[in-house]
């Protein structure tokens, strides 16, 4: 089901979660000898919602209402809020300037 979340999103607060510059990380990309890159297939549509937020997200259809379990794309702050998460799960490999992650792209060099 595809939904317009731009209503719900002028009233959400941003999230000022820094996300790498794309300009920057293909400057990194370019010095680099060899590079490998992993999506992570759907990635958003992974992260579970909380309880409020699937409140916040309910979908009034003509056969009923629903609630989304899980992250849905056209959310305001779900770009930040998935970068937030991957780095906080790879902290050590990012310090050691190996890996570059890009909300849901895992880029090796």
């Amino acid at each position: 089901m595809v939904c317009d979340f731009r209503a719900l999103n002028t009233y959400t607060l941003p999230d000022r979660y820094p996300i790498l510059r794309i300009h920057e990380t293909l400057t990194q990309l370019s010095k680099e000898k060899f590079i490998t890159s992993m999506d992570a297939l759907e990635g958003l549509h992974k992260n579970f919602l909380t309880p409020h937020s699937r409140r916040l997200l309910r979908i009034n259809a003509h056969c009923g209402i629903y609630e989304y379990l899980r992250m849905p794309f056209g959310i305001k702050n779900a770009p930040s809020h998935y970068q937030r998460m991957m780095n906080t799960i790879l902290p050590h490999e990012l310090s050691e300037g190996w890996l570059i992650i890009y909300i849901d792209d895992i880029i090796i060099c």
